[in-house]
């Protein structure tokens, strides 16, 4: 988890009306961003949250929260102790507005704290911690599994309707960012575990006198009866004909 603390944050939010022309080089510019780290899905998620806070009016705090199966299970990425204090505690309560709007896959509003009875636990303790309004956008979904890009406020009624249509954008923006950053990740996985199990084949034909089918044939029976998978039962393979040879 990437977690920037409050004593660095110094938000530089939009003045209340924002050209199209301003909002779209910011876009633009945050684009630039995740282009440059398209291959690193922690540090997507680290500009995300550093964009929301900088141009969406009002934003003083910001978190990214994964779901997986319905369960709340972590920060993935932080502006200010603060979110994560709220995300911690939507946690060990099992519900809040983060919760909600990545598994609904909408978007969820506060605006006072104080006065919204949506989810009274969390309210009462969010407010407590300085936070009086909030807004929060489902960022992405991966079949079962969900996230959502969460904005704070000290200031009751800080989001406009404004705020909320830049919101949107910047969430929407990203996640197709975060996505196609997965998606490389997964696909360098799987060459690098492909160049692993031909490896492990090698070694087996060589060892064993096998040919390709039977070589394959056996690693995946070892790694059924082992319950490992056959990527890391390769790699063991692999590291162990290693350490043999030395």
């Amino acid at each position: 988890m990437i977690i920037i603390s409050e004593q660095t944050v110094e938000s530089t939010g939009m003045s209340p009306s924002v050209s199209d022309f301003v909002l779209s080089r910011r876009l633009a510019e945050v684009a630039e961003k995740l282009r440059r780290q398209h291959s690193d899905p922690d540090r997507v998620l680290l500009t995300i949250t550093e964009s929301a806070v900088a141009n969406v009016p009002a934003a003083e705090f910001a978190s990214i929260t994964t779901v997986l199966q319905g369960t709340f299970v972590h920060s993935a990425a932080l502006v200010g102790e603060t979110a994560g204090h709220c995300d911690k505690i939507q946690e060990q309560l099992g519900e809040g507005p983060c919760l909600e709007s990545a598994i609904e896959q909408t978007t969820i509003r506060i605006d006072d704290m104080d006065t919204d009875t949506r989810w009274p636990l969390f309210t009462d303790a969010a407010s407590a911690l300085g936070v009086k309004s909030m807004i929060c956008f489902q960022l992405y979904v991966e079949g079962v599994n969900f996230g959502a890009l969460n904005l704070h406020s000290t200031r009751a009624h800080a989001f406009s309707a404004e705020a909320e249509s830049i919101g949107s954008l910047f969430a929407a923006h990203a996640a197709i960012a975060f996505s196609t950053a997965r998606e490389e990740q997964q696909i360098r996985a799987a060459l690098t575990s492909r160049d692993v199990i031909g490896q492990a084949k090698g070694m087996l034909m060589e060892r064993y006198n096998l040919n390709s089918q039977s070589a394959f044939a056996l690693l995946a029976k070892l790694s059924q009866d082992t319950n490992v998978k056959l990527a890391d039962l390769a790699a063991q393979v692999v590291a162990d004909a290693a350490a043999s040879s030395d």
